[in-house]
């Protein structure tokens, strides 16, 4: 079975850090490129950050430029979103998803997606 399973999400205090996981199970994700979007309360999903094959290559919403870091780890089948300095403008559920045709910033405007994840929470509260 394909799953992206993404770890990490919680409540933090703004100006806090946080950093999300995402796993793949069965299957390799040296093929695709990665992405972390999100969706806040009555707003549409939107593209955070995304991350090519090899990682020589990433794209990041002007929202969380400076911010956020994505990063990959092909020898665990794991990708990465360091966040910090986090605003409660933040909180949303975070999904990570996977596409084996588009690049980085294609991706990221949600012009194709192969796989998605369930998402994990982050609040930013004080």
């Amino acid at each position: 079975q394909l799953q992206l399973v993404e770890s990490g999400g919680g409540l933090m205090q703004p100006g806090g850090s946080l950093r999300l996981s995402c796993a793949a199970s069965g299957f390799t994700l040296d093929y695709y490129a990665i992405g972390w979007f999100r969706q806040a309360p009555g707003k549409e999903r939107e593209g955070v950050s995304c991350i090519s094959r090899s990682g020589g290559s990433t794209y990041y919403a002007d929202s969380v430029k400076g911010r956020f870091t994505i990063s990959r780890d092909n020898a665990k089948n794991t990708v990465y979103l360091q966040m910090n300095s986090l605003k409660p403008e933040d909180t949303a559920v975070y999904y990570c998803a996977a596409d084996s045709i588009t690049t980085v910033q294609p991706m990221c405007e949600g012009v194709h997606v192969d796989y998605w994840g369930k998402g994990t929470l982050v609040t930013v509260s004080s």
